[in-house]
């Protein structure tokens, strides 16, 4: 896939479908729109491409962080990819795109830029200056460019409209074996790994250790079930998110305790995939209180990758 994160690195493009939307998460709504997008693409012999913003336009207009992300780009990418995408156009929002009236968006970067010929949006696609284009006018500014528009409905999953607002509100209180009912997938934090203090390892539980991006939105404070990837291999393992209120106060970050492993992994690369809560992080009185517990959340985590293994 090509990436594109400046909008002047754009030259002699092919003809292009656009999906056109901020896919932060990456969900099945964002994917039904992509897979129209990639559809028409073969259809009519166009590059399927994606047009997004690296930040979020609503944290650029109000200057600091009001939306945080479900995701980083690597992975956005990543799953963009997965769904066919061939070009990925990720400018940072700014104030020559923001100050951009709808006309001039769809005439300077659609039809200029990417050579748009098909544009598919979702049913609450809104661009241009204060958000003054919405579906309708895209499919109006279709008619006069020459380009076809395919707007997406909404889609609904138990009962609930998928969109990435719902998504980080099941991230925030913790329902995170709901996350795959509306993406197809696992939620998962990437990093590498840090140094701890090594207090899981005192106590009977090596971890390993991620720091945590303030920016991005994590799950409630908490343990988790989890499975984690190291050098393409999955592991089982148990991770705590938060800020160890047993032995003070730290910076929120997860923990994880991988069953089964034994080496070094400072400064590799992991991925950490969620399966569900076990229960809430809270303060014991004494750490022989807590290690008993970890031993009972290991014993349960253990519990379930056997019954999954076994129903498989």
């Amino acid at each position: 896939m090509n990436i594109y994160r400046n909008l002047n690195e754009i030259a002699n493009m092919s003809p292009t479908a656009v999906a056109l939307g901020n896919f932060d998460g990456v969900h099945k709504g964002h994917q039904m729109l992509i897979r129209e997008c990639v559809a028409v693409a073969k259809e009519k012999g166009l590059q399927p491409s994606v047009f997004t913003f690296t930040n979020h336009p609503v944290n650029e207009i109000a200057g600091k962080t009001v939306i945080k992300n479900i995701m980083t780009f690597e992975e956005k990418a990543e799953q963009l990819e997965k769904l066919g995408v061939e070009n990925l156009f990720s400018p940072v929002f700014d104030d020559a795109i923001r100050t951009k009236s709808a006309f001039d968006f769809v005439k300077d970067i659609l039809v200029n830029r990417f050579h748009t010929k098909h544009a598919v949006c979702g049913f609450n696609y809104r661009f241009g200056f204060k958000a003054e284009g919405d579906a309708d006018r895209l499919a109006q500014l279709g008619r006069e460019f020459g380009y076809g528009v395919s707007v997406i409905p909404e889609i609904r999953i138990n009962g609930n409209t998928v969109s990435s607002t719902l998504i980080r509100t099941i991230i925030d209180e913790g329902k995170i074996d709901e996350y795959k009912d509306y993406t197809g997938r696992l939620y998962c934090i990437d990093g590498k790994v840090v140094q701890g203090k090594h207090l899981g390892r005192r106590i009977g539980f090596p971890t390993v250790n991620l720091s945590l991006d303030t920016t991005e939105a994590f799950p409630k404070n908490g343990v988790y079930i989890t499975q984690t990837t190291v050098n393409k291999q999955k592991y089982q393992s148990i991770t705590n998110v938060g800020n160890k209120p047993t032995v003070g106060e730290f910076a929120k970050n997860a923990e994880t305790h991988i069953f089964d492993f034994d080496g070094d992994l400072y400064g590799q690369e992991v991925r950490i995939e969620f399966i569900k809560m076990l229960r809430p992080e809270r303060k014991f009185d004494t750490l022989e209180d807590l290690q008993a517990e970890i031993h009972r959340n290991c014993l349960q985590a253990q519990e379930y990758f056997r019954t999954e293994r076994s129903q498989s």
